[in-house]
Formats: structure tokens, C-alpha cells, sequence
């Protein structure tokens, strides 16, 4: 494979990460929409959609792999491309988290809402901004703000932790909610999973970008000189 087709087929990788990344994004968005304006066929169709993701993730797969196949890449290339088939399982489990919380939705539509919904919203907003950025590093493989992105799980955590002590106050006040507590906080538990995808994503740009794992929170700073 000549190099010029090998730099056309790297970018049309890049531009089925986007892809990808776009309609997770719009999964998770749909989801989170039908719980809040509570539309069990919005619910259904986030279901219905996982093969899409499915096959999109297969096929970017197989394009990474013909990529190794075909021509011994560059070490930059190396580490685009092996970053790029995690990046794409990161997706796939986003795109995972979304039916996730569209099945738990599902399971409290015949119920009446227990209480209004401000923190799980803004929860959403923020992991799909996450998800948004580390992407978007990706494109410009920009590490200030992949490590950005990185600093901002801890929103989402506690965020998380708000929901969790809130329903546990409705479940002991009163049995009768547990069912539907319990359901918001696997949906607040979904989200926080969604935002931690989105920092692996924004780990990996930071490997594409500088050859440093700074998985497991191994260091959040600027680069030393």
C-alpha cells in the first residue's frame, strides 16, 4: 500500500470514529430524552438501534486490522490505529449504556414519576460534553484538552453520588418508591459509565499524542520540558 493511500484510508478510519462517536452521542441523548418527556417509543427505538452501533464498531475494527495487515506503519501510525480499535470499543459500550438506560426507562414509564429530574439531566449534559471533547482531542489530537476532559470526571462522579444519597432518603421514607428509586440511580450509574468511557477515549489521545498511558489517573499534568 502506498503511503498516499495509506494517509487516505488512516483518515477515512477518523472519519468513521466520528461517526461512531456521533451516533452513540445521539443514542444517549434520545435515551435520556425519553425519560425525561417520559416516551417509552423514544425508549424503544434506542433499543432497536444497537445493532447500527454493532455492525459500525465491527467494520472499524476490520479497518484497523487491513491497516496493520497491509503496511508496516510508522510508530505514530502504530499508536493511532491500536488507540483508535479502543476508542471504538469505548463507543460501542456507550452506545451500550444508552439502551441500558432505555431498558431501565422503560421499566418506570407505567409508574408515576417519583420526583422531578434535575441532577440525572445534568449528569447527561456533562458525559456527553465529555464525550464530545475527548473526540474532538482526537480530531486535533490535542492533549491539553483530552487531560481537560480527564479533570472533569469527578463532576460526574459526583453527581452520581447527589442522585444515589437523595433516592436513598425517597427508599427509606418510603418502600413504595424502591423500585423506581433503584431504576434511577442504575440510569445515574449508567451515565457515570458513559463519562468514564469518555475518559479512556481521552487517555488514549494523550497516547496518540505524546506515547505516554496515563491510564488510571497515572499523572493529570502538563508534559514536563
Amino acid at each position: 500500500m502506498e503511503r498516499h493511500h495509506f494517509e487516505e484510508e488512516l483518515q477515512a478510519l477518523k472519519n468513521r470514529l466520528l461517526t461512531m462517536g456521533a451516533l452513540v452521542e445521539e443514542r444517549v441523548h434520545q435515551a435520556v430524552r425519553s425519560l425525561i418527556d417520559r416516551r417509552q417509543e423514544e425508549a424503544e427505538e434506542v433499543i432497536a438501534s444497537d445493532k447500527e452501533v454493532n455492525d459500525l464498531q465491527i467494520d472499524i475494527d476490520d479497518r484497523c486490522l487491513k491497516l496493520l495487515a497491509t503496511q508496516t506503519p510508522l510508530a505514530g501510525d502504530l499508536r493511532l490505529i491500536t488507540a483508535a480499535m479502543k476508542i471504538n470499543a469505548d463507543l460501542e459500550r456507550i452506545g451500550d449504556q444508552a439502551v441500558n438506560i432505555a431498558e431501565n426507562v422503560i421499566k418506570l414509564l407505567p409508574q408515576p414519576p417519583l420526583k422531578p429530574l434535575i441532577d440525572i439531566p445534568r449528569m447527561a449534559e456533562a458525559a456527553q460534553a465529555m464525550t464530545r471533547d475527548a473526540l474532538d482531542a482526537f480530531v486535533k489530537k490535542d492533549a491539553a484538552m483530552a487531560r481537560g476532559v480527564l479533570k472533569r470526571d469527578d463532576e460526574v462522579d459526583a453527581l452520581k453520588d447527589a442522585v444515589f444519597r437523595e433516592l436513598l432518603t425517597y427508599m427509606m421514607a418510603d418502600p413504595g418508591t424502591i423500585q423506581r428509586a433503584l431504576a434511577l440511580i442504575l440510569i445515574s450509574r449508567n451515565i457515570e459509565r458513559i463519562a468514564d468511557h469518555a475518559t479512556n477515549i481521552a487517555e488514549d489521545v494523550i497516547f496518540i499524542a505524546e506515547a505516554k498511558d496515563v491510564r488510571h489517573h497515572a499523572e493529570l499534568q502538563e508534559p514536563k520540558p
